[in-house]
């Protein structure tokens, strides 16, 4: 047997004496590790957005963990088991990759996405979307829309026409604001559906992009929290020119550090 076998072997006994003989593994429902599930999601991708390996390895174990107790709970359940769930990617991956399980050829990567929602539809799927989920947040769904319907072919010929498409959301979002109407919402979801899409034809994930800004935001305020601190000022009593210019310290106090 090799490691990786073994390793894997010795996760499905570790549950197994857990599940039989922890009082809070005992307890744990499909339901109640849901939302488990979702916040190591999110734990992994942060590690990979901060490229930390060794915070990588461990999220990815969690993860794993996680997929050995769902099938452990749906066994004792009598629904399925771990080798199901193992089997029935297997299937999945060797259908969905006929240029090499099979005698289809394809030129790029675009052509193996082409072929994949073939596949899907073919499989009995009655939509494109149908496989995009409703709880995604709202950003990655629409990244994952956008690139379902590029698939079959539904799908700008140029960067040039995307960002048209842009400018057109963005002046019809201005023109809201500038009525204060009640149709700014709709304009302004209208705009950020084109910034991604626009984002997605350049080769930008904007889940990813705005994750880090979002990092970077949180680090150059907090420097200037610690800046004002030194300074024995409170945030509270100053005017936002001064913590502008705080704001301007701060930012290059991260850039030495570099």
């Amino acid at each position: 047997m090799n490691k990786k076998a073994e390793q894997f072997l010795r996760l499905v006994e570790i549950m197994d004496d857990l599940r039989e003989k922890c009082p809070w593994d005992k307890k744990q429902t499909l339901e109640s590790l849901r939302h488990l599930t979702i916040e190591e999601t999110y734990e992994l991708s942060d590690a990979i957005l901060d490229q930390d390996f060794e915070e990588l390895k461990g999220e990815l174990g969690d993860l794993l963990l996680h997929i050995v107790f769902y099938s452990k709970i749906a066994s004792e359940k009598n629904e399925f088991e771990l080798e199901d769930v193992i089997e029935r990617i297997c299937d999945k991956l060797i259908e969905r990759h006929p240029h090499i399980y099979g005698d289809v050829e394809v030129q790029n990567e675009e052509e193996v996405k082409a072929n994949w929602e073939k596949i899907k539809l073919k499989s009995g799927r009655k939509s494109v979307l149908s496989g995009v989920p409703n709880s995604l947040p709202s950003l990655v769904k629409a990244y994952r829309i956008q690139e379902k319907v590029k698939g079959v072919g539904f799908e700008w010929k140029t960067s040039d026409d995307v960002w048209m498409k842009v400018e057109e959301e963005l002046a019809e979002f201005k023109e809201e604001v500038d009525l204060n109407s009640d149709k700014q919402e709709e304009e302004f979801g209208d705009l950020l559906f084109s910034l991604v899409n626009f984002a997605r034809f350049n080769g930008i994930n904007p889940e990813d992009a705005l994750e880090r800004t979002n990092k970077k935001f949180l680090k150059r305020f907090q420097s200037l929290e610690e800046l004002i601190k030194e300074d024995q000022k409170d945030i509270n009593d100053l005017s936002l020119e001064v913590m502008d210019t705080y704001w301007e310290k701060a930012k290059n106090k991260l850039k030495e550090k570099k």
